[in-house]
């Protein structure tokens, strides 16, 4: 099962990777990992998309509080947050196509950040099926590089 966990941390030298080791020390996939400062640059935000079960989840929380440097832990359950991620994509584009292409962006809201002669840069962000989908459209006209940041999440209210 996916899970999204918010962790508040101090912005100090090797905090992410003490909470990198251990997820993968104690065999958690990650999906995704994110890392962002805070309003106060004291403190910065990581937000990771872990795989794994309702009972690893509360081992693993609980093993975040223990790590130095951990303020706050929260696990948004279905529901309880807003998602989103960015993606930018850099895809072939010859003239023929280009309407095609910024039909498709158009549906899913992207933007095109660049144009050259034969690509375009693409910039869409959404949730993860709203990503899936336009990646699904859009990479028949061929993906040449993908930049993905994996979820990013809020907690609503």
């Amino acid at each position: 099962m996916r899970h999204i966990i918010s962790i508040l941390v101090e912005n100090k030298f090797g905090v992410l990777a003490r909470i990198a080791g251990m997820f993968s020390g104690r065999g958690f996939n990650i999906e995704t990992l994110n890392v962002g400062p805070m309003p106060d640059n004291r403190f910065s935000r990581i937000t990771a998309t872990i795989l794994c079960d309702s009972d690893a989840l509360d081992q693993a929380i609980k093993q975040v509080y223990k790590l130095v440097n951990v303020i706050e832990v929260t696990e948004f359950s279905s529901g309880q947050a807003t998602e989103r991620e960015l993606i930018m994509l850099k895809v072939t584009a010859p003239p023929a196509q280009r309407s095609e292409i910024m039909q498709v962006c158009d549906i899913f809201r992207a933007k095109i950040i660049d144009v050259a002669p034969e690509t375009l840069n693409i910039e869409m962000t959404g949730n993860a099926s709203k990503v899936t989908a336009f990646l699904n459209l859009i990479e028949p006209y061929g993906i040449i590089e993908m930049a993905r940041t994996g979820n990013l999440a809020l907690k609503r209210g």
